[in-house]
């Protein structure tokens, strides 16, 4: 009995250190996509009232963890019984990510009176409370579908990096790997919106104590628009890379055309293809409905 016992807790102990070992390994995998989601996601849940901006990127992040209480479970059935399907999955969101990648470099060069500045706030004085909460509710459920792309590329990186390993392990080990990216991205994204308030604070405290923290408040505040500036091209680059970097590796022709080049330009190239093919239509469709 005794021995039986401790044999359990010798088992329970070795599936541990392989959720561990295995953890880090799909973690590694998943560090560029979870930069991209990083870039992605601060370029969203900016641009919004000061009051606003933690309500806003505590609902985001709500909305990524129901995308991923919904992916999850679909991921391992499909790996378990369908793994053929997870890859036509993979093409449709990176046909998704290549779309709103190119529609807002064509918004930018093409509606530039209509493109946002960077770090604009949503609040409005000529606009009514429904108003602004309309286009809020509307940021926030477009930043909510991006996440469901760049969540379902997260979950299936990190479940092929498992994918030898007993369905205990890929359950513990994509589980958390899909935790840790969504407290991670959005612990950070909170601290970032949050810059030149912090800034804001060091220029008070400063005043009264010290001039080096008054400059460097003075230079959080500065920086933040440009960071945010900056975090928007590169959202829009990583979606197109991302993007890019699925066709490349689920559609063979394309991965043995392009090999010659480095990976980075291919999937560039192919990302930037593939978005021009999905915009076109939509955009000859709105410009018949305005007609």
């Amino acid at each position: 009995m005794a021995s039986g016992f401790f044999a359990l807790f010798d088992d329970i102990s070795i599936l541990m250190d392989d959720m561990a070992t295995m953890s880090k390994v799909a973690t590694k995998k998943t560090a560029g996509i979870l930069g991209d989601d990083l870039a992605v996601t601060a370029e969203q849940a900016s641009g919004y009232a000061s009051s606003r901006e933690l309500p806003v990127i505590w609902a985001i992040m709500k909305g990524s963890f129901v995308n991923k209480l919904i992916i999850l479970p679909v991921a391992f059935l499909l790996s378990a019984f369908a793994p053929w399907m997870i890859a036509p999955i993979l093409i449709l969101g990176g046909l998704y990510l290549a779309y709103e990648g190119m529609e807002k470099i064509y918004e930018y060069f093409f509606h530039k009176e209509n493109h946002p500045k960077a770090h604009e706030k949503i609040l409005d004085h000529t606009l009514t409370k429904a108003e602004i909460l309309e286009r809020e509710n509307a940021k926030i459920a477009s930043a909510i579908r991006t996440d469901f792309i760049l969540s379902i590329e997260i979950v299936i990186i990190a479940l092929s990096a498992v994918s030898g390993k007993p369905l205990l392990v890929q359950i513990g080990v994509v589980s958390l790997v899909a935790v840790l990216a969504t407290v991670g991205v959005y612990g950070l994204v909170a601290l970032l919106v949050r810059m030149d308030d912090f800034g804001f604070k060091l220029v008070v405290i400063g005043k009264e104590k010290s001039k080096l923290l008054e400059h460097i408040g003075n230079l959080l505040i500065k920086a933040l628009p440009k960071v945010i500036r900056s975090l928007a091209v590169i959202g829009t680059i990583a979606m197109i890379l991302v993007a890019g970097g699925i066709f490349m590796h689920n559609i063979p022709v394309l991965h043995e055309a392009l090999h010659a080049l480095p990976a980075i330009i291919a999937e560039l190239i192919v990302g930037v293809i593939v978005g021009v093919v999905a915009l076109l239509p939509m955009e000859i469709y709105e410009k018949m409905k305005r007609a």
